[in-house]
């Protein structure tokens, strides 16, 4: 009698464990895919070479939330991903202006552009190509 007993109230701690262990897991996925919430967007940013490519790419992963930037030399393009739980859009655009460097929302201010290196003086009404073709003259 005491075996029969003992083997209920193991299958019942172990049933009771299971299922507390379920309800951990259940929230845990929860909380992960808030994590995983991210938008991707495209705009157009003035620039001229590889430094400018480091500065602006390193002014949008500065913001909280951003999961990837990469900007394309030709094209005055950048593509980023980011959580958008965590930061928005203008977020984005005025830490790449900060840096020194229109967007097409935001302009950069007169010192943060006369910060930048020569080589990174872009013209101020340079087309943000965004398609990539080559404009004839």
């Amino acid at each position: 009698m005491k075996k029969v007993i003992l083997s209920l109230a193991i299958i019942a701690s172990v049933g009771f464990t299971s299922c507390k262990n379920d309800a951990k897991q259940k929230t845990e996925t929860t909380e992960v895919s808030n994590e995983i919430a991210n938008a991707s967007l495209s705009f157009g940013v003035r620039g001229n070479c590889g430094m400018c490519k480091q500065t602006i790419e390193k002014a949008a992963n500065a913001v909280e939330g951003v999961a990837t930037a990469t900007w394309d030399v030709n094209k005055k393009k950048i593509d980023v991903s980011f959580n958008d739980a965590k930061t928005d859009v203008m977020a984005i655009h005025t830490a790449i202006a900060a840096s020194g460097y229109d967007t097409e929302e935001v302009s950069s201010s007169k010192d943060a552009y006369s910060g930048l290196p020569g080589c990174c003086k872009y013209d101020h009404t340079m087309a943000m190509n965004q398609s990539g073709e080559t404009v004839a003259d």
